[in-house]
């Protein structure tokens, strides 16, 4: 018995090790490159509105293969699938520094949004998988908060870099960060068993979800450019309606639909994330040329500006997951939102003579709302479905923040087509950016009131393995219902693994 505690042990401290790796490895590249955008546009002379495609095309992507790869990992292996992912974005990372123009940077760009994909679907079905379901909200809040610590490190590591070596540098640590993660998922994870799901990938089900999807997005961020992008936007809509009836009458899936319609936990908090991300996920690109364009800090000055608010996250989100697996996850959530909503209607306020402290505060207060969000909200997603789903729910949970992300930035290339038109970075006045400031952050704050009411639709609570037997909550399946001890809500009780074993890992 010791031994295999022993063993139980070395396995949980393995995943959890990769998990807070990769989590923090996208979110660095992020926040750096977004201090950076200004420097990169003016290297490669591209129009403002061209520079969101730096973030754009490697969310579309991430968004488009999250759910695939999460289904191909339930059904082949979730660790190759995942070591597969870090290699793409380290290798990816590593030739983007050699980008000659836009085009290429684009492409490899492009590469790293495959293999986060790979990373998203995989990394925190592995790591809850080696852990008991009273154990789900700290080790989530823990794994967070590596999130977190990449958004802070971000911009200070990136601005610095950029102010002292130039952007592609950034490249090179983006490139070890992934290195040192692909070679502890290649020796310390164990050797993964045969996945428990027999049934066959369902290619027609991919093909169709990534083009209904791809055409959504691709016009959702377009809108307004011309007539093809709301050609685009309304043929996604319509494809997205018929592949939902296509899953519903498939033998074999790629999303399982009673995830959504028999499971209200589910569904809500996954749209809470959209909404949620949309509305925050924008603030560090629009800080980043507020901060440099029109008030003339450097990159590495703005990036110890903005370090406040990932700061504030790293230290709340342990917090908020142990809190979550005591009190309501979607209540301590929701309280996030709205803490969100109130700073984005105080950077819909700044100027050019805001002072430091007031931009400080807003910062302070986003950061005090997300580390709120993300660990309780995660919570309730994953104490809402079985372990076998454990790699769908958590790509779903991806998609839906990437979508959100992509919705946020897509919302901003139009704000910013309409304000400031296609017009050189480095040319733009700073009144104009100031005014397309304001005008962003008062349209998210609108779009995280929304995300408000929606997450209060919710139940309130995550049943983390409190079912009675014999009862069926709202929104599960009745005779299928958890075990006392198993993890709650939608949960096919007889799939599940016992508390403290790694599942299928």
């Amino acid at each position: 018995m010791e031994e295999n505690d022993r063993k139980q042990k070395s396995i949980q401290r393995a995943a959890l090790a990769v998990a807070m790796i990769t989590n923090f490895t996208s979110p660095f590249s992020a926040t750096a490159l977004n201090i950076a955008v200004p420097h990169i546009g003016a290297e490669f002379h591209a129009a403002a509105t061209s520079l969101s495609w730096i973030v754009l095309s490697f969310l579309m992507v991430t968004a488009l293969l999250s759910i695939p790869f999460g289904r191909i990992a339930d059904m082949r292996g979730r660790k190759t699938i995942l070591r597969v992912g870090i290699l793409l974005v380290c290798v990816a990372s590593f030739l983007n520094i050699f980008s000659p123009n836009m085009p290429v940077f684009y492409l490899f760009r492009v590469v790293q949004g495959i293999g986060a994909a790979m990373i998203y679907a995989t990394n925190t079905a592995i790591l809850v998988s080696a852990f008991p379901p009273e154990r789900r909200g700290s080790v989530l809040g823990t794994s967070v908060a590596a999130v977190f610590t990449g958004s802070a490190s971000g911009p200070v590591i990136g601005g610095f870099i950029t102010h002292t070596f130039g952007w592609r540098a950034i490249f090179i640590a983006i490139s070890a960060f992934a290195l040192i993660a692909f070679v502890m998922a290649m020796t310390r994870l164990p050797k993964e068993n045969k996945p428990e799901t027999k049934a066959k990938v369902n290619y027609s089900s991919i093909v169709f979800y990534v083009l209904s999807l791809g055409l959504l997005l691709c016009g959702l961020v377009t809108l307004s450019q011309n007539i093809w992008s709301y050609l685009a936007l309304g043929a996604g809509i319509v494809l997205i309606i018929l592949f939902v009836r296509h899953e519903a009458r498939t033998e074999a899936p790629l999303i399982e639909v009673r995830l959504f319609s028999k499971n209200l936990d589910f569904s809500m908090s996954n749209l809470a994330a959209l909404f949620n991300f949309a509305a925050v996920f924008a603030i560090v690109y629009l800080m980043s040329l507020y901060l440099q364009l029109a008030r003339g800090f450097t990159a590495d000055v703005s990036g110890i500006i903005m370090i406040s608010q990932p700061v504030v996250q790293i230290v709340l989100s342990p917090i908020a997951g142990r809190l979550s697996d005591k009190r309501s996850p979607a209540a301590i959530a929701s309280i996030g939102m709205a803490c969100c909503a109130g700073a984005l209607f105080m950077f819909a306020f700044l100027d050019g003579q805001t002072p430091l402290a007031y931009i400080l505060a807003a910062l302070l207060l986003t950061g005090f709302g997300v580390g709120l969000f993300s660990s309780p909200n995660a919570n309730v997603v994953l104490g809402s479905v079985s372990k076998k789903d454990y790699s769908v729910a958590t790509s779903v949970q991806s998609t839906a923040r990437t979508v959100g992300q992509v919705f946020g930035m897509a919302v901003l290339t139009i704000i910013i087509n309409a304000v400031i038109g296609n017009v050189q970075i480095d040319h733009v006045a700073p009144a104009a950016i100031i005014r397309d400031t304001q005008i962003s952050f008062l349209v998210f704050a609108g779009v995280c009131i929304v995300g408000i009411l929606i997450s209060l639709r919710r139940r309130g609570k995550a049943e983390q393995g409190k079912a009675e037997p014999g009862k069926a909550e709202p929104g599960k399946a009745g005779p299928e219902e958890a075990e006392p001890g198993k993890a709650g809500p939608g949960k096919a009780g007889p799939e599940e693994a016992e508390p403290g074993k790694a599942g299928d890992e």
